[in-house]
């Protein structure tokens, strides 16, 4: 089966021929394979060609495949040194068996396989057809460091293959390359010296790093006093759940598919589409831009306060921030910068420090020493669990209050998605590093949760004569019980303490068994979280630029070195990150930027719902504990949580998502990334249409829905800016091709046009759809496109042809094709529009395309004909005919195509300011409206739907009707009466009193001059003559035929001198009486 999922390579180079004029490159049975027999004899060298073929006669069936290096030049495929290898290779009787992972590890030049043992490379099991096996290099989208992108041949190749002359010797006659070999991209990457991280080093440590921040050594104690050791463990529980569900939905995004760098930006574009993506990535960037300046504020403020302590500030507290934070975001740069493994290895370190700070924190609540009990610490004590379990709300908090302080403490979950671009396996990499890490993070919060909160009273004066000699009788704290009193301390105590849950960030400091190790802790916690928001905003600004969302910051997307490291980005960065710092006002832009991390997590939960409910084949994530309702709920909670945090950050958010969301979707980057977008929409229009098909059509809801022969929708444009005038947001409209010639040329040529015409529509604004078919002749075709267009309920229901201009000229085969066009439309129920133009409507020659044939060129019938009337623009002209003409060229004009870079002649620049008229705004014109037989209300309906688009909007609508003299005022009554039932504006009707007048002798003459040619004259030939001739021409007009319809005629001939007058009118529009037998209408 032919599938869709093929990888365009590139063309591989021509291989040069040795002297027996073999070619040592590609060859179209081979393209990068040379087939040799192997013997089963004695093992010999691989490249010993000689004993080879003497082995020949004891051969079963194997042969050996030799692998051309397109890298490689110069040194023949059988040559004796080529059958050595570096490791990776593996003698296997005689013949080298090739890895897969060295054939990507350069080396050497020509590589050997073995077809018992080794066929992944292999075509069809050694024997010389293009015929490929199954493989991974085949399914590559894009060029990728897992190998080469090729592709395998399609049928029609195979087809094109089998054309040509037999195989001589497993090579083509005279060629020297396949369409399926020369694709075979030589894509060989690179990978010495190039890092990669594994799921430890490069997911579970940054999560942790980033998880456990400064939240876990001062803010935690507090929350716990606050909120009490239950709702604190429902605070860390809430926050886990968000985290969690985000981490199996990121988990479940990673794995469906091959991820690159970009982190949440990539996960979320290749997911929600560009739009989405780009507004996150952006922000989600920034976020972490701002994040370094935070944490970096952070671990300056504890340094400012240590040398507070010891009296040795620089010049002031805020100043010296400034400083310390500047000198440690330099230092922070430098490390970035040096490379991912030097940051790397100092994440490592950083992760040490802080395992020994939680431990040094654990031990220490097994040691109460005396000298901590008047601040507190007693050690764990049932009576002090007991106390703080419940919640003790002070100073206006309350439980989403302090909720709201823990949870920017749980992000960071994305750390080790962010630099998926570095990891070695991002799709095993990230679910187990980011759901180990939110496991291991989350046991350690509530297990520091219930142990302060077991060990240390919520107040405590730090004064060592508050102990109880002697039992009070008021006093029922825990600490009352330990002895010591510190009811001064409470609300209603009147004085203030310092010591306690509630009063003291540095309680964990003072309960661990080494302070400065605590210290130290912090130090590691501000500055891995710093390190990782460091490296991650630059990755996904870069991934963001290369995908060219945001045109103007192109130049960030450059990479440098083996890791195509971001230096731009770096220092932008920085440059952001030391902004901040040196504003050092914080703690208005925290909130926002918590809820740009929360704006990300939503976005990748409803990533995951979205892809579900699309149900597209293309989602089977290898990661299967995922839910797109849980995930749905994931979204849900994430945007709750931001209102939480902060009512305005959270609108600000979504004000600036919207914004770059309406900015993406207004450029419409030339990207297509399969998102569930596409998959949704297309499941909703399938689904849509099915539920369509089922109403039955009802009189109020007819629309125009057109099929318009345009040929390619390029070469008439003012047919199909017209027909898009009333079409636009109204109906349906198709742009029907009717390609002739040999079948398979022509099936290419459908496909290349496809999507070649549809992107022209979609670049120029037509909503409209390209279907091209293949027939014999126009009108075989016609009546493919009649028949088989559209789906369901969404079908034409009109035919929109041009006027046939050549059609005295011509050859009057094409224009019985023609005719007969509009016959088999109205078989089909169809009604006809014939739009014609005086300057013509083709201009395929002046756009130095390819002409068509004539056939091709003359769409087909009528029904109501539109007449566009230039006359007062351009010299005025009264041999006006019945309808808008779909240009035909005359064979002289084709003979007489100009490249686009000769100037026009007049006609030329007329016609080719004629097909740019329907794109300009009107102005203040006429549309004529010659209702003369009643068609349904088509010839109402379409100058009615022309005049509801902006351009057409000061146009009014005359009305041309037929009557009789004296009854000129009842006739025009009349029509009034129905045109307002119909709702229909107009500014005046015209009732034509003399529309039957017996035609002038000029005309009668000019008529009968113009059917000469055509008519079969039977009278003045033998019967069996006259029958023949009749066969074979049946568009004979015979002269019975001239009798009977000629009164009909020429009273259509008595209409002209109405319809030549000149004329205002930008559009005029006639239904046409038609001439044909009763027995085909």
């Amino acid at each position: 089966m032919e599938g869709k999922e093929l990888a365009a390579g590139s063309t591989g180079d021509e291989g040069s021929r040795d002297a027996l004029g073999k070619p040592l490159g590609p060859t179209p049975s081979q393209s990068r394979f040379q087939v040799d027999l192997v013997a089963e004899g004695p093992r010999k060298s691989c490249g010993d060609i000689g004993a080879a073929g003497k082995g020949g006669e004891e051969a079963k069936g194997r042969f050996r495949v030799n692998f051309v290096d397109p890298s490689a030049g110069g040194e023949s495929p059988g040559e004796p040194g080529g059958g050595s290898s570096e490791g990776g290779n593996v003698q296997n009787g005689g013949d080298t068996v090739m890895s897969e992972g060295s054939l990507h590890s350069g080396g050497h030049h020509h590589y050997y396989y073995d077809t018992h043992t080794n066929t992944y490379y292999l075509r069809t099991f050694g024997h010389n057809t293009m015929d490929a096996v199954p493989r991974i290099d085949h399914y590559r989208h894009t060029a990728a460091d897992l190998g080469e992108k090729l592709l395998r041949p399609s049928l029609a190749e195979l087809h094109d293959e089998l054309d040509k002359e037999p195989f001589e010797d497993g090579y083509a006659n005279g060629e020297e390359g396949t369409p399926a070999g020369d694709a075979a991209a030589a894509y060989t990457p690179d990978s010495k010296g190039v890092v990669k991280f594994g799921w430890i080093k490069g997911v579970l440590v940054r999560c942790m790093l980033n998880i456990w921040g400064v939240m876990l050594f001062i803010r935690l104690s507090w929350i716990v006093g606050q909120a009490g050791i239950g709702l604190s463990v429902l605070v860390i529980g809430m926050a886990t759940v968000v985290t969690t569900i985000t981490g199996l939905s990121t988990s479940a995004i990673a794995t469906n598919g091959f991820v690159r760098g970009g982190g949440a930006y990539y996960l979320i574009s290749r997911s929600l589409g560009p739009e989405f993506g780009g507004a996150i990535g952006l922000i989600f960037a920034f976020a972490n831009a701002v994040a370094v300046a935070m944490y970096v504020v952070g671990f300056a403020e504890t340094v400012v306060e240590l040398l507070k302590e010891n009296g040795t500030l620089m010049i002031d507290e805020m100043n010296d921030i400034r400083i310390i934070g500047a000198v440690t975001v330099v230092i922070l740069l430098g490390i970035s910068i040096a490379g991912m493994e030097w940051e790397a290895k100092a994440q490592i370190v950083l992760l040490v420090i802080l395992i020994l700070a939680i431990g040094d924190f654990v031990i220490g609540t097994f040691i109460p020493l005396e000298s901590k009990k008047p601040k507190g610490f007693f050690g764990y004590n049932a009576d002090i669990f007991m106390e703080n379990f419940g919640p003790d709300f002070r100073q206006e908090e309350t439980f989403f209050s302090v909720f709201a302080i823990f949870f920017p403490a749980a992000t960071g979950i994305l750390a080790g998605a962010n630099i998926s671009g570095d990891l070695a396996d991002p799709q095993s990499a990230i679910p187990k590093g980011t759901l180990l890490a939110i496991l291991i993070t989350t046991m350690v919060y509530v297990g520091i949760a219930v142990s302060v909160g077991s060990c240390v009273v919520r107040d405590a004066t730090g004064n060592v004569n508050d102990t109880i000699v002697t039992e009070l009788a008021n006093c029922t704290t825990a600490a009352c019980k330990l002895n010591y009193d510190f009811s001064s301390c409470q609300p209603q105590g009147g004085s203030e303490c310092h010591y306690g849950l509630m009063n003291n960030f540095q309680v964990m400091s003072m309960v661990s068994g080494f302070a400065p190790l605590i210290s130290a802790g912090i130090f590691s916690a501000t500055l891995s979280s710093a390190l990782a928001s460091l490296v991650s905003a630059p990755k996904i600004f870069q991934a963001l630029c290369k995908d060219s969302i945001y045109p103007g910051f192109q130049m960030f997307a450059k990479g440098y070195g083996k890791n195509n490291e971001p230096l731009r980005g770096y220092i932008l960065t920085f440059l952001i990150a030391l902004g901040f710092i040196l504003i050092a006002e914080l703690n208005v832009i925290a909130p926002i930027i918590s809820n740009f991390f929360l704006a990300s997590y939503a976005l990748i939960n409803f990533s995951v719902f979205h892809a579900s409910l699309a149900k597209s084949p293309g989602w089977r994530p290898a990661f299967k504990y995922y839910n797109m309702w849980i995930s749905l709920l994931g979204a849900i909670l994430c945007c709750i949580v931001m209102f939480v945090i902060n009512w305005w950050a959270a609108l600000l958010t979504y004000v600036i998502v919207l914004g770059l969301y309406i900015y993406v979707t207004y450029k419409k980057p030339d990207v297509n990334w399969g998102s569930s977008t596409q998959a949704l929409t297309y499941l909703n229009a399938l689904q849509h249409s099915i539920r369509l098909a089922g109403v039955e059509d009802h009189v109020k809801n007819f629309r125009p829905q057109c099929l318009i022969m345009t040929g390619a929708p390029n070469s008439r444009p003012a047919l199909l800016h017209l027909v898009h005038a009333f079409t636009k947001n109204v109906g349906l409209m198709i742009c029907g091709h009717v390609h002739m010639g040999p079948r398979r040329q022509a099936m290419k040529e459908l496909s290349t046009d496809l999507a070649k015409y549809q992107r022209w529509l979609i670049k120029n604004k037509m909503k409209a759809f390209y279907a091209p078919v293949h027939a014999e002749d126009l009108r075989d075709g016609g009546q493919y496109l009649m028949q088989a267009a559209g789906l369901g309920r969404m079908r034409p229901n009109t035919l929109v042809v041009g006027f046939k201009k050549n059609w005295r000229q011509g050859d009057m085969r094409d224009v019985e094709t023609y005719i007969n066009l509009f016959h088999d439309a109205f078989d089909v129920q169809y009604g006809v529009v014939v739009i014609r133009l005086k300057e013509g409507l083709d201009i395929s020659h002046l756009q130095g395309q390819d002409l068509l044939s004539s056939q091709e060129k003359s769409p087909c019938a009528k029904d109501v004909i539109v007449k566009v009337d230039y006359s007062k623009k351009s010299e005025t002209d009264t041999s006006i005919a019945f309808a808008p003409s779909s240009s035909e060229r005359t064979p002289a004009s084709r003979k007489d195509s100009k490249s686009s870079s000769s100037p026009l002649n007049v006609a030329d620049q007329r016609l080719l300011d004629a097909s740019s008229q329907f794109q300009k705004k009107q102005g203040k014109s006429n549309i004529d409206v010659w209702w003369l037989f009643d068609d349904g209300g088509l010839t109402l309906l379409i100058p009615y739907l022309i005049t509801t688009k902006k351009k057409w909007k000061d146009c009014k609508i005359r009305v041309f009707i037929g009557g009789k003299i004296n009854r000129i005022d009842h006739d025009r009554r009349a029509m009034a009466t129905l045109l307002s039932k119909f709702r229909i504006d107009f500014s005046d009707i015209m009732v034509l009193g003399d529309i039957n007048t017996k035609p002038k002798k000029e005309n009668i003459a000019a008529f009968e001059e113009m059917i000469e040619p055509f008519r079969l004259h039977e009278d003045d030939k033998e019967q069996e003559v006259a029958d023949k001739m009749k066969e074979d021409e049946p568009w004979r007009i015979t002269d019975n035929e001239l009798e009977l319809y000629k009164t009909k005629v020429l009273a259509c001939f008595g209409m002209l001198h109405h319809l030549k007058l000149p004329s205002a009118s930008v559009v005029v529009v006639i239904t046409m009486r038609i001439v044909i037998p009763v027995s085909l209408t």
